[in-house]
């Protein structure tokens, strides 16, 4: 259990989180299930996330991160006069998402999509699996974070029986900021039939506006809120999330309600998001194939509103 220092300041999107013990916790270790697949399937649905600590080769993690900061550096991303693994970020830097860098990982890919982790996804889903080809990297410098968001408006034209798995590239500190999840958001039916019915390439094609959103000049992010404070207060829970280390992982699925702390250090906080299902279910076209078309205008579906 993570105890706050004393005038420990927690934000999201720049909102001051309520640390109290009704409005923010900690995340459930379910590492002590991991050779129960039936009890760990039984957690993920009461809980709507499994917390996986060590799951992963920690050896294999620094390796990975070692590619994307040395990418980094390639960049001038980095502060001269630290150690390129620490990715101290340069005065200014202004960065967040880079698929780009995990395209030119070797190391990213073999971490993710081999070994421990797709023998964890093998036993908990108890078939072939596959995964999406598509990796999301976040390199995020200080500054702010994720706004909530559930994933199925991301990815839901397949299967929804969909995982996403976040991966600390290194540890994340509350500081840094890391992962939080709303606690039992996966289990409320009105954000279900509503905001998880929405695609975000999905437009109105007998709108004027209809162009701008099949070219992708317009486009809908997904956020579910920007205000991460009123967000728990309307659908209640806590705000959970741990103070992470090299090899952990949070496994959740489509309609958990999830964005990320504040990045208060001075590093470049890195995390990968990677998805996984079983490979006889219906796979969403934008994230496999050779070069994924993802949000793309080619990813872009007309409907008649």
């Amino acid at each position: 259990m993570i105890v706050l220092p004393e005038k420990t300041v927690l934000t999201s999107l720049g909102y001051e989180l309520d640390c109290s013990g009704e409005a923010f916790g900690y995340l459930t270790d379910s590492s002590n299930l991991l050779n129960q697949p039936q009890k760990l399937r039984q957690r993920m649905q009461q809980d709507g996330y499994l917390y996986l600590r060590a799951l992963l080769n920690s050896q294999e993690v620094w390796q990975s991160r070692q590619e994307i900061a040395e990418l980094l550096a390639a960049e001038d991303c980095l502060k001269p006069g630290h150690p390129i693994l620490e990715c101290v970020a340069k005065p200014g830097l202004k960065m967040h998402f880079r698929p780009d860098l995990a395209a030119q990982s070797q190391a990213i890919k073999k971490l993710l999509y081999s070994g421990r982790m797709m023998e964890f996804y093998q036993v908990f889903l108890g078939r072939d699996v596959r995964p999406f080809d598509y990796t999301w990297l976040r390199a995020i410098a200080p500054g702010h974070g994720t706004y909530a968001h559930c994933d199925i408006v991301y990815m839901g034209r397949g299967t929804h029986d969909l995982y996403t798995t976040w991966t600390p590239l290194g540890d994340v500190s509350l500081e840094m900021g890391g992962l939080i999840i709303l606690e039992n958001s996966h289990r409320l039916e009105r954000i279900k039939n509503d905001y998880g019915c929405k695609d975000v390439d999905s437009y109105c094609s007998n709108r004027k506006t209809a162009q701008l959103y099949a070219s992708g000049e317009k486009w809908w992010n997904g956020a579910l809120s920007k205000n991460p404070v009123s967000l728990r207060k309307k659908y209640g829970g806590r705000w959970l999330t741990a103070d992470f280390k090299a090899g952990d992982v949070l496994i959740f699925g489509m309609f958990t309600i999830h964005a990320s702390l504040d990045n208060h250090s001075q590093q470049i906080r890195l995390s990968s998001d990677s998805r996984y299902q079983l490979a006889s279910e219906p796979v969403d076209e934008r994230w496999v194939g050779s070069n994924p078309v993802g949000h793309s205008a080619a990813g872009k579906r007309g409907r008649i509103c």
